[in-house]
């Protein structure tokens, strides 16, 4: 195990001394995972193989993957409540759901339609983490902790109710919005971490002022196909391709902006 601390620690220092295989610092993105050093290989002698046991790799819930194929994801679970607004479909809100159950978060969905969720809360039950279905405003209180994050979806059309869940550390909200209603400027405004799909051209350009996005990405969302979004937060934004796996298509089907 030393000798694969040296290597970690010496991936995460960049290698000052500016030897072959120099890794960058890793870069602090809110919203988006932890990024993990990036090295082509690390080697060990055959007889301490057995001892390595310490993973490499980006840290968060997979959103997606981006123009290069490398996978993007969304660091959710944090000391501090993150705020996420979705405008897309029940679908992909299904899909980061299923993807947070798979990191060991507890969901809670608040939702006037329990069918649309029915899939989700039925295949997940058997594995011990599963997603339970409230009403409005009747999701009950959770004690997230580092060890039990929580994430509450809130799929209570474009208008959903000011009383949401309480703040509290180790809890990520994600709103899922389907077209930009009303508030959708107050929670735009709020929200952490933004993910677009497919929207029309009026949308657009109401995104293009609010998530202050450059010309080119602001003409792309309307002609975005089911799979692709743009997830944004105050100082990046990603172009991700949301590829649901074998077991994800089965339960829910392919991707798809409208329920």
């Amino acid at each position: 195990m030393t000798d694969l601390r040296r290597v970690v620690r010496a991936a995460w220092r960049g290698q000052a001394a500016g030897g072959a295989g120099a890794v960058a610092p890793p870069e602090a993105r809110p919203g988006f995972g932890l990024r993990g050093p990036r090295r082509t290989a690390v080697v060990s002698s055959r007889s301490r193989l057995g001892t390595l046991s310490l993973p490499l790799g980006d840290d968060g819930v997979v959103a997606g993957r981006d123009e290069a194929g490398d996978p993007v994801l969304l660091s959710l679970f944090r000391p501090a409540q993150l705020d996420a607004v979705v405008i897309g479909s029940a679908w992909t809100a299904q899909v980061l759901a299923l993807r947070a159950i798979g990191t060991g978060a507890e969901v809670s969905v608040e939702s006037a339609r329990p069918r649309v969720w029915a899939p989700l809360t039925a295949d997940t039950a058997a594995g011990g983490r599963c997603a339970a279905v409230h009403g409005a405003g009747e999701v009950p209180q959770r004690e997230p902790g580092l060890s039990g994050p929580v994430l509450v979806v809130r799929d209570c059309g474009a208008q959903p109710p000011s009383n949401g869940p309480a703040r509290t550390p180790w809890q990520a909200v994600l709103t899922l919005l389907p077209f930009l209603g009303p508030h959708a400027a107050r929670l735009l405004a709020e929200a952490d971490l933004v993910g677009v799909q497919r929207v029309s051209p009026q949308e657009a350009e109401v995104l293009a002022r609010t998530l202050r996005l450059p010309p080119e990405q602001a003409a792309a969302l309307p002609a975005l196909d089911d799979g692709a979004m743009l997830w944004c937060t105050a100082r990046h934004r990603r172009f991700v391709r949301v590829e649901p796996t074998a077991a994800e298509a089965g339960m829910l089907g392919e991707a798809r902006r409208i329920d």
